[in-house]
Protein backbone atom coordinates (compact mmCIF):
# COMPACT_ATOMS: atom_id res chain seq x y z
CA UNK A 1 0.00 0.00 0.00
CA UNK A 2 1.72 3.27 -1.03
CA UNK A 3 0.86 6.04 2.13
CA UNK A 4 0.26 9.57 1.86
CA UNK A 5 2.76 12.28 2.74
CA UNK A 6 0.65 14.01 5.79
CA UNK A 7 1.07 17.23 4.96
CA UNK A 8 -1.28 16.63 1.84
CA UNK A 9 -4.44 16.58 3.83
CA UNK A 10 -7.23 14.18 4.19
CA UNK A 11 -9.19 13.30 1.28
CA UNK A 12 -12.52 14.22 2.97
CA UNK A 13 -10.96 17.87 3.29
CA UNK A 14 -9.91 17.36 -0.36
CA UNK A 15 -13.48 16.83 -1.45
CA UNK A 16 -14.92 19.28 0.71
CA UNK A 17 -12.62 21.96 -1.09
CA UNK A 18 -13.43 20.67 -4.23
CA UNK A 19 -16.72 21.94 -3.95
CA UNK A 20 -15.43 25.56 -4.90
CA UNK A 21 -12.36 24.59 -6.43
CA UNK A 22 -13.17 21.52 -8.76
CA UNK A 23 -9.66 21.18 -10.10
CA UNK A 24 -9.10 20.52 -6.34
CA UNK A 25 -10.55 16.53 -6.79
CA UNK A 26 -7.64 16.15 -9.43
CA UNK A 27 -5.53 15.48 -6.01
CA UNK A 28 -7.87 12.34 -5.48
CA UNK A 29 -7.47 10.76 -9.03
CA UNK A 30 -3.39 11.17 -8.66
CA UNK A 31 -3.67 9.64 -5.17
CA UNK A 32 -5.60 6.60 -6.38
CA UNK A 33 -5.83 6.47 -9.98
CA UNK A 34 -2.77 3.95 -10.14
CA UNK A 35 -4.21 2.05 -7.02
CA UNK A 36 -7.64 1.75 -8.94
CA UNK A 37 -5.86 0.56 -12.02
CA UNK A 38 -3.96 -2.43 -11.11
CA UNK A 39 -7.00 -3.27 -9.15
CA UNK A 40 -9.75 -3.22 -12.09
CA UNK A 41 -6.46 -4.62 -14.62
CA UNK A 42 -6.50 -7.88 -12.49
CA UNK A 43 -10.08 -8.10 -12.40
CA UNK A 44 -10.51 -7.45 -16.49
CA UNK A 45 -7.44 -6.97 -17.91
CA UNK A 46 -5.86 -3.77 -19.06
CA UNK A 47 -8.33 -2.78 -21.86
CA UNK A 48 -11.33 -1.62 -19.88
CA UNK A 49 -9.00 -0.74 -16.76
CA UNK A 50 -8.19 2.78 -18.30
CA UNK A 51 -12.41 3.45 -18.79
CA UNK A 52 -13.39 2.09 -15.71
CA UNK A 53 -10.73 4.32 -13.72
CA UNK A 54 -11.89 7.50 -15.52
CA UNK A 55 -15.33 6.51 -15.28
CA UNK A 56 -14.95 6.14 -11.77
CA UNK A 57 -13.55 9.29 -11.32
CA UNK A 58 -16.41 10.95 -13.20
CA UNK A 59 -18.79 9.20 -10.84
CA UNK A 60 -17.35 10.33 -7.60
CA UNK A 61 -16.46 13.90 -9.39
CA UNK A 62 -20.15 14.02 -10.02
CA UNK A 63 -21.63 12.94 -6.41
CA UNK A 64 -18.27 14.74 -4.37
CA UNK A 65 -21.20 16.69 -2.82
CA UNK A 66 -22.72 13.57 -1.14
CA UNK A 67 -19.12 12.52 0.10
CA UNK A 68 -19.60 11.59 3.62
CA UNK A 69 -16.86 13.98 5.26
CA UNK A 70 -16.69 11.29 8.68
CA UNK A 71 -14.42 9.36 6.45
CA UNK A 72 -11.22 10.97 5.95
CA UNK A 73 -10.24 8.27 3.50
CA UNK A 74 -11.58 8.19 0.09
CA UNK A 75 -10.22 4.83 -1.47
CA UNK A 76 -13.57 2.47 0.34
CA UNK A 77 -15.61 4.87 -1.59
CA UNK A 78 -13.94 5.15 -4.96
CA UNK A 79 -13.59 1.55 -4.53
CA UNK A 80 -17.21 0.54 -3.97
CA UNK A 81 -18.07 3.23 -7.22
CA UNK A 82 -15.60 1.23 -9.24
CA UNK A 83 -17.03 -2.18 -7.79
CA UNK A 84 -20.02 -1.19 -8.96
CA UNK A 85 -19.03 -0.43 -12.43
CA UNK A 86 -17.25 -3.79 -12.77
CA UNK A 87 -20.49 -5.42 -11.72
CA UNK A 88 -21.50 -3.93 -15.44
CA UNK A 89 -19.00 -5.50 -17.25
CA UNK A 90 -19.40 -8.80 -14.78
CA UNK A 91 -20.28 -10.76 -18.10
CA UNK A 92 -16.68 -9.90 -19.81
CA UNK A 93 -14.98 -10.54 -16.07
CA UNK A 94 -16.68 -14.11 -15.77
CA UNK A 95 -15.57 -14.55 -20.11
CA UNK A 96 -12.08 -13.27 -19.15
CA UNK A 97 -11.72 -16.45 -15.87
CA UNK A 98 -12.74 -19.03 -18.67
CA UNK A 99 -10.49 -17.90 -20.95
CA UNK A 100 -7.32 -18.04 -18.25
CA UNK A 101 -8.98 -21.29 -17.37
CA UNK A 102 -8.59 -22.40 -21.03
CA UNK A 103 -5.22 -20.92 -21.57
CA UNK A 104 -2.20 -23.05 -21.46
CA UNK A 105 0.33 -22.62 -18.34
CA UNK A 106 3.16 -20.56 -19.15
CA UNK A 107 5.88 -23.77 -19.60
CA UNK A 108 9.32 -20.83 -19.93
CA UNK A 109 11.04 -22.38 -17.21
CA UNK A 110 14.63 -22.25 -17.50
CA UNK A 111 16.12 -24.65 -14.92
CA UNK A 112 14.60 -28.04 -12.90
CA UNK A 113 15.38 -25.58 -9.75
CA UNK A 114 12.84 -23.14 -11.63
CA UNK A 115 10.73 -26.04 -12.61
CA UNK A 116 9.82 -27.13 -8.53
CA UNK A 117 9.25 -23.50 -7.29
CA UNK A 118 6.82 -22.60 -9.94
CA UNK A 119 5.18 -26.00 -8.63
CA UNK A 120 4.39 -24.46 -5.97
CA UNK A 121 3.43 -21.24 -6.69
CA UNK A 122 -0.07 -19.96 -7.60
CA UNK A 123 0.95 -19.77 -11.23
CA UNK A 124 1.03 -23.49 -11.50
CA UNK A 125 -2.37 -23.63 -10.60
CA UNK A 126 -3.95 -20.43 -12.61
CA UNK A 127 -6.57 -22.07 -14.46
CA UNK A 128 -8.21 -23.97 -11.04
CA UNK A 129 -8.04 -20.54 -9.81
CA UNK A 130 -9.59 -19.02 -12.54
CA UNK A 131 -12.33 -21.47 -12.76
CA UNK A 132 -12.78 -21.12 -9.27
CA UNK A 133 -12.89 -17.88 -9.29
CA UNK A 134 -15.19 -17.16 -12.40
CA UNK A 135 -17.79 -19.95 -10.08
CA UNK A 136 -17.91 -17.67 -7.10
CA UNK A 137 -21.51 -15.30 -6.81
CA UNK A 138 -20.18 -12.02 -8.05
CA UNK A 139 -21.08 -10.69 -4.13
CA UNK A 140 -18.68 -12.94 -3.11
CA UNK A 141 -15.72 -12.52 -5.34
CA UNK A 142 -16.39 -9.08 -4.98
CA UNK A 143 -15.73 -8.99 -1.51
CA UNK A 144 -12.33 -11.84 -1.96
CA UNK A 145 -10.86 -9.51 -4.38
CA UNK A 146 -11.36 -6.06 -3.23
CA UNK A 147 -9.47 -7.93 0.23
CA UNK A 148 -7.03 -9.56 -1.78
CA UNK A 149 -6.34 -7.57 -5.17
CA UNK A 150 -7.28 -4.22 -3.69
CA UNK A 151 -5.49 -4.42 -0.47
CA UNK A 152 -8.74 -3.30 1.76
CA UNK A 153 -9.70 -3.79 4.95
CA UNK A 154 -12.93 -5.73 6.01
CA UNK A 155 -14.43 -2.05 7.14
CA UNK A 156 -12.93 -0.09 3.84
CA UNK A 157 -14.95 -3.67 2.37
CA UNK A 158 -17.98 -2.58 4.05
CA UNK A 159 -17.94 0.61 3.73
CA UNK A 160 -16.83 0.55 -0.83
CA UNK A 161 -20.18 -2.27 -0.94
CA UNK A 162 -22.50 -0.33 1.54
CA UNK A 163 -22.84 -3.52 3.84
CA UNK A 164 -22.01 -4.42 7.38
CA UNK A 165 -18.54 -5.66 8.55
CA UNK A 166 -19.96 -9.52 9.32
CA UNK A 167 -21.58 -9.82 5.51
CA UNK A 168 -18.06 -8.97 4.67
CA UNK A 169 -16.73 -11.62 6.85
CA UNK A 170 -19.05 -14.18 5.96
CA UNK A 171 -18.68 -13.28 2.34
CA UNK A 172 -15.00 -13.53 2.43
CA UNK A 173 -15.46 -17.15 4.23
CA UNK A 174 -17.68 -18.47 1.73
CA UNK A 175 -15.80 -17.22 -1.26
CA UNK A 176 -12.16 -19.06 0.34
CA UNK A 177 -13.76 -21.96 1.21
CA UNK A 178 -15.26 -22.42 -2.25
CA UNK A 179 -11.59 -21.57 -3.94
CA UNK A 180 -9.92 -23.37 -1.38
CA UNK A 181 -12.64 -26.77 -2.20
CA UNK A 182 -11.99 -25.94 -5.86
CA UNK A 183 -8.02 -26.14 -5.55
CA UNK A 184 -8.38 -29.92 -3.87
CA UNK A 185 -8.53 -28.04 -0.36
CA UNK A 186 -4.95 -26.45 -0.86
CA UNK A 187 -3.20 -23.28 -0.70
CA UNK A 188 -1.22 -22.09 -3.69
CA UNK A 189 0.60 -19.57 -1.52
CA UNK A 190 2.03 -22.33 1.08
CA UNK A 191 5.20 -24.32 0.19
CA UNK A 192 4.80 -28.05 0.89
Amino acid sequence: MILQPATRGADSELVCASWKDPEVFAELFDRYSAMLYRYVSKRLGPEPAEDLVGETFLVAFSRRRSYDLAYEDARPWLFGILTKLISRHHRKEAARYRALLRAPVDSDIESPADRVAAGVTAQAVRAELAGALAALPAKDRDVLLLIAWGDLTYEEVAQALGIPVGTVRSRLNRGRRKVRAALGDANPMEEE
